[in-house]
């Protein structure tokens, strides 16, 4: 997802009458929406031309209303609706939409959800604003956009940590940034991003991590892939079933692509995966351990516990009860 087209027209203090922000990514919706906030209007200005106003409490009649009004001592008047997926009759603004008012900025954030394009208003916001939809990134992408959000701040980290980074925090972007961030306090520049910083800043444990659970029944470690359980087991809270469950049904999932291409004699495993070549070496030692047919029930398996975690047909298991019954399936 790239926002600095809309950055660089902002900086360039080429405005748009109405920008709309939507989708299931908050991270890009917020950013967006707060560089206006912050950056469009002087500290003078703000004071009389910038109004907040949040879906829940407003109207559209409301947004109309304060967007038609004159900035005072100010080019422009900055008008921001936050959490406007709880805006009701939303489409009653398309009359505004259509004929803006030119020295308003209005901004629109509608966090997971978008405007139904079926419907005129969602074709007219589509053509009349600066539209963006965001979308959330898929778990195998967090690793790679870890390492490219730290480039930008001038840092650099391995890929290792990257994924175990990744792994820890799941594929929501405002959380994983607020992690990078105590690795940018705590790190200098010039020294690459490790391991042991993710696992010292980062609160992530060397021994007892779903990267280190996944590399245990990739290799059919019974020992290691059961100590580890076993404490996930133990500490439920720090490591919900939900999350364990959704990384290894990605990492089998994974195991299983690798299997087919290989089979299929693919010249470039990784291109057709898109995924970085480092990686595979996970992926081929799986694969040896693990054959197709073997793959797919552990695919039926991850999604039966999926169940029985939320009470379908569990018996009153508890959860480190369902992870210790989980992993004696995946490795037998």
């Amino acid at each position: 997802m790239n926002i600095e087209p809309i950055i660089k027209d902002l900086k360039a203090k080429k405005y748009a009458p109405v920008y709309f922000f939507c989708g299931d990514e908050p991270y890009y919706i917020d950013q967006l929406t707060k560089f206006i906030e912050e950056n469009v209007l002087s500290a003078e200005e703000k004071e009389f031309n910038q109004t907040v106003l949040y879906g829940l409490e407003t109207t559209p009649e409301e947004i109309v209303l304060t967007s038609k009004r004159f900035p005072m001592m100010s080019e422009y008047q900055v008008v921001i609706v936050k959490e406007a997926q709880l805006l009701k009759k939303m489409e009653d603004l398309e009359t505004y939409i259509l004929n803006p008012q030119p020295s308003t900025i209005l901004v629109i954030a509608m966090k997971g959800k978008e405007p139904d394009k079926r419907k005129n208003f969602g074709k007219e916001i589509v053509k009349r604003s600066v539209y963006l939809k965001t979308e959330r990134l898929k778990d195998d992408k967090i690793p790679e956009w870890v390492g490219n959000h730290l480039r930008k701040k001038g840092f650099s980290i391995t890929a290792r940590a990257a994924i175990m980074l990744a792994e820890s925090v799941g594929n929501e972007l405002e959380k994983v940034v607020n992690e990078t961030e105590k690795l940018i306090i705590n790190i200098p520049q010039n020294q690459e991003i490790t391991e042991q910083h993710v696992e010292q800043m980062v609160g992530i444990s060397k021994e007892y991590n779903i990267f280190e659970f996944q590399k245990a029944l990739g290799t059919r470690n019974i020992l290691k892939a059961n100590k580890i359980a076993f404490y996930f087991a133990d500490n439920p809270k720090n490591n919900p079933i939900p999350v364990l469950i959704a990384s290894l049904y990605s990492f089998f999932q994974k195991v299983l692509q690798f299997s087919y291409l290989k089979n299929s004699g693919s010249s470039n495993i990784a291109k057709d995966m898109g995924m970085n070549p480092y990686f595979l070496g996970d992926y081929e030692v799986a694969a040896r351990n693990y054959n197709p047919a073997k793959l797919i029930r552990i695919m039926h398996t991850l999604r039966d516990c999926d169940l029985k975690s939320k009470g379908v047909n569990s018996d009153g298991a508890d959860h480190g009860e369902l992870i210790k019954e989980l992993t004696f399936k995946l490795i037998h």
